[in-house]
């Protein structure tokens, strides 16, 4: 039986954005370094800083930072953001993510975008002309709340109305699975975005691809 054929497993497909479809782990690690070196901060290791994405951004920042006072946090957070648009331009999705997502709108698939970005930054990257009328819906972190809390996937479930079996939640970090899991939902991890894949198990997700064309794959033959 084809792909096209095949009854779908799965309504409504949400995505990680960070470290899933768009290459941006090194630029968010080095943005939150220098954000906390300005401050005064200890600066936290790679690991440290990659661990927090996916986060809102104050909770992550407050994790990469613990010895940074509170009252530092709104300055913290300017200093992460100016490094990060230092970058932005350089930043695109990983290969291989446009026609993965063309074929999955090609067979029904609602596409939704559930993210730790701002509403303010995930529009900015969504103006991308290739992106125009990709996913139906999106949620992000300042206007729900943050990972790994379930808020927006109960979200997303409620607007399209969809069970949770029906509900697919795919990202890059322990935070994107404790999500879904935390929602009901099924997950598939990624393995080359922030987090290692071996903390992924005891999440149990569906699978763990280790690139975009092996997650396009997989998601034909499954999902």
């Amino acid at each position: 039986m084809s792909p096209l054929s095949r009854a779908r497993r799965f309504d409504l497909i949400a995505f990680d954005w960070d470290g899933t479809l768009f290459d941006s782990t090194a630029i968010i690690v080095r943005s939150i370094q220098e954000a906390v070196r300005d401050v005064g901060g200890a600066m936290p290791s790679e690991q440290a800083a990659a661990y927090v994405i996916g986060m809102a951004l104050p909770q992550a920042l407050a994790h990469a930072a613990p010895d940074v006072p509170p009252d530092k946090y709104p300055e913290l957070a300017h200093r992460y953001r100016y490094h990060y648009l230092q970058h932005q331009e350089d930043l695109s999705l990983f290969e291989g993510v446009l026609p993965m997502l063309e074929g999955l709108r090609a067979r029904g698939h609602w596409l939704a975008v559930a993210t730790g970005k701002s509403r303010r930054g995930l529009d900015q990257v969504l103006q991308m002309v290739q992106l125009r009328g990709m996913f139906d819906s999106s949620r992000t972190a300042d206007e729900t709340a943050g990972k790994p809390h379930p808020l927006m996937l109960q979200e997303l479930m409620a607007e399209f109305g969809v069970p949770p079996e029906r509900v697919l939640m795919i990202g890059d970090t322990t935070h994107d699975l404790q999500m879904a899991q935390n929602a009901g939902c099924p997950s598939v991890g990624v393995s080359y975005g922030a987090h290692e894949s071996g903390t992924f198990g005891a999440l149990a997700p569906l699978h763990v691809a280790h690139s975009v064309p092996e997650l396009h794959r997989w998601l034909e033959a499954q999902a």
